[in-house]
């Protein structure tokens, strides 16, 4: 609604409410009651403006009719400011919707560039990180990781499956079990689609060319912010989660398992070799099969499947209260 003051003037509205209380006033009477001003200038713009008669005594009109037509067309002026303020707002919207698009997903082309985004996105998360570990790292090996130490010694949480495969290289699987002692849960699985690291559901790193072109030149990643597929991404994980065998080391109170044994029983129903088993523990392969004897007369069982099978009843491999 338009203003008073953008109607009349400070000296108009002062001029006309002493014609009010006049009744009525030729020139000479209204200057003589004006502290300031031209008389005659305000005389003609209150006549221009509809409130004062015309003619040589001047008489107030009604200031409801007088003004009436211009706050309407004021009005209307302001509802069509509104209509194109909606519309330049809507448009605004819609390409700025397009231009974050564009954003929402960043490629990353060289190993250097690719670990150093990997890097920033632990040391930036807040509370998880997600993380999927295919063998031959692209970009940065696990013992590699120093920023996972500093992420997990702040709080926050960390979930990786790991490719079989993985963990018969060398280093890796003590490596791992460092990360687990600092509080990583973590699974596997005999195969991974894909290599994945997410940070706090908001931000991915994806690699975009599958291995077998790995050798035609730099490795190239995808980053992706919130958007549909980020949580397709999310969502991918956690389906590979849900069947990932848990990998533990840290015993369990059913039926008293030392962490050696509940180690064992990880590594066996994750597939792995009794050969390279042993050679992770540091024991005969001998001592390996007898282990496993031992596990699987707890168990009830004469082979690996019915114990892989009894530790699930039984929970061998599940975490303790407050893990997962």
């Amino acid at each position: 609604m338009a203003r008073m003051d953008e109607l009349l003037t400070a000296a108009e509205r002062e001029a006309y409410r002493l014609l009010v209380r006049l009744g009525q006033a030729d020139t000479a009477e209204l200057a003589a009651a004006l502290p300031a001003g031209d008389a005659a200038a305000l005389l003609a713009a209150l006549r221009a403006k509809g409130l004062v008669s015309a003619g040589t005594v001047a008489r107030p009109l009604a200031p409801d009719v007088a003004l009436g037509d211009a706050l309407l067309r004021r009005q209307e002026m302001l509802d069509d400011a509104r209509r194109t303020v909606a519309a330049l707002s809507e448009d605004y919207r819609r390409h700025s919707r397009r231009r974050d698009a564009d954003h929402l997903v960043e490629v990353i082309v060289g190993r250097d560039a690719l670990r150093g985004r990997l890097r920033e996105m632990q040391d930036g998360a807040r509370t998880e990180i997600l993380w999927f570990c295919r063998a031959n790292p692209l970009a940065m090996a696990g013992p590699d990781n120093t920023e996972e130490d500093s992420a997990l010694a702040r709080g926050v949480r960390y979930r990786a499956i790991y490719e079989r495969e993985l963990l018969e290289k060398p280093g890796e699987l003590p490596s791992i079990l460092a990360s687990m002692a600092a509080g990583e849960h973590a699974r596997t699985l005999p195969a991974l689609p894909v290599r994945l690291a997410i940070a706090d559901r908001e931000l991915a790193i994806c690699p975009l060319v599958p291995d077998e072109a790995r050798d035609l030149g730099e490795p190239t990643a995808a980053l992706i912010r919130s958007s549909e597929l980020l949580d397709a991404l999310v969502a991918l994980f956690e389906s590979f989660w849900e069947r990932a065998t848990p990998l533990r080391a840290d015993g369990s109170a059913a039926d008293d398992l030392s962490e050696a044994e509940v180690l064992l029983l990880s590594l066996v129903v994750s597939g792995l070799p009794d050969k390279s088993i042993a050679t992770h523990l540091g024991v005969s392969k001998r001592t390996v099969q007898r282990r496993l004897d031992r596990l699987m007369g707890l168990a009830g069982v004469d082979t690996r499947t019915g114990l892989a099978f009894q530790a699930a009843r039984r929970g061998w491999l599940t975490a303790p209260a407050g893990r997962s």
